[in-house]
């Protein structure tokens, strides 16, 4: 009996030990809110009001596993698996193409981890996506994404069959490198891509620099240069523009906290090189700032916590977009006004206004569809978010 317990006692020893040194996370966040939108183009240049329940409106819906395994000697095994689902109708949030969805497709990597920093391989951000925790994406999330925070990567575009390396935190300063494989056979630029990024933390300050270039090809490595349908080519999967830069990207960022009030401003250009607004079969028949040759971003905000629980919001984004085709400059501006409001640190409830208005460019809407050829959209949406 003395012996079978013994037994039983280093077996759990064995097996708390194991426990210790290898650990598996289940997260996630479920984002719901009704919205309003004015203007919404119906048929031809008519538009009408929309009333729409929206996933993911300040960040995606979502459902991750991430895990760590102690291997010794300050080195560490992880990997994090992410997907998306659109919790107002149950479904999977889309992949790269609108006939496909990519499981994991919010992230899917594995790596090392120590002293020297972190190593992680496949579908994954650049580093964009981490320093626009300093700009209204950490408010506003999705609600702003069509004025150009998407179009500079800040919303967190992927990066297909790559390999990343981000340093510790090195007295305030990080560091971050990303490469993406084009895997095109005799033609290794072909699709590829790679960034170099930095952000710096002291006390109240944050600041951000990151640039990031992808080239053309069959298989590009940047999901945005992927066509919305997989069946149909595009100016950037077209073989006769196999490794010349699809697009470069250059984000610059600050953020200071002045006691209970964040500040913040940032500037990203974007050009695309390919891009010659008009091309039949590519351009669509009205200029977007998708379609830009090269667009300059600006935006300010503020975050003032008027309690640990409330929070009051605004920024304002300014975009200025040149088309080939197109003599005068683009314009679109959009102002947004929120109130955040936590219940508890995984529940917090929001409601935002925001106003979009365009010149010499089509509005994109900020929710919900195009204005068309109507100049401005408004947009008031209110919700709940769950993290777990």
């Amino acid at each position: 009996m003395k012996k079978s317990l013994l037994a039983l006692a280093v077996l759990g020893a064995f097996a708390g030990a194991a426990q210790a040194q290898s650990s598996v996370t289940i997260y996630g966040i479920v984002d719901t809110g009704v919205a309003y939108i004015s203007k919404v183009q119906t048929t031809g240049t008519n538009t009408g009001s929309k009333f729409a329940l929206n996933s993911g409106v300040i960040q995606g819906s979502r459902i991750g596993f991430k895990g760590v395994e102690d291997l010794g000697g300050g080195l560490s095994a992880v990997f994090n698996l992410e997907t998306g689902f659109t919790n107002d109708d149950g479904g999977l949030q889309g992949g790269d193409a609108v006939t496909s969805s990519n499981l994991f497709r919010r992230k899917s990597v594995v790596g090392l981890a120590g002293g020297f920093g972190t190593v992680l391989v496949g579908r994954q951000t650049d580093f964009a996506d981490t320093i626009s925790a300093y700009t209204a994406v950490a408010d506003f999330g999705g609600l702003i994404q069509n004025s150009g925070s998407n179009l500079n990567r800040l919303q967190g575009v992927r990066t297909n069959n790559s390999i990343s390396y981000t340093t510790n935190n090195l007295s305030g300063f990080t560091g971050n490198l990303i490469y993406g494989f084009g895997e095109t056979a005799g033609k290794t630029s072909a699709g590829q891509s790679f960034g170099i990024g930095g952000k710096y933390e002291n006390g109240p300050l944050g600041l951000g620099l990151n640039y990031y270039q992808s080239k053309a090809g069959s298989t590009p490595s940047d999901v945005s240069l992927i066509p919305a349908n997989s069946t149909t080519a595009s100016v950037y999967t077209n073989a006769a523009n196999a490794g010349n830069s699809a697009q470069k990207v250059l984000n610059v960022i600050g953020s200071y906290q002045f006691g209970p009030a964040r500040v913040y401003a940032n500037y990203s250009r974007v050009k695309q090189d390919l891009n010659t607004f008009g091309t039949p079969g590519f351009a669509p028949t009205s200029a977007t700032l998708a379609v830009s040759k090269k667009a300059d971003l600006y935006e300010i905000g503020t975050a003032y916590a008027v309690s640990p629980s409330l929070k009051l919001l605004a920024a304002v984004q300014h975009a200025r977009a040149d088309f080939d085709t197109v003599s005068n400059k683009g314009k679109l501006t959009q102002i947004s006004l929120g109130a955040d409001y936590w219940l508890s640190k995984r529940t917090d409830l929001y409601a935002f206004v925001s106003n979009m208005r365009a010149s010499n460019m089509v509005n994109p809407g900020i929710t919900g569809g195009s204005t068309g050829s109507d100049a401005s959209q408004t947009a008031i949406v209110t919700g709940i978010r769950h993290k777990f």
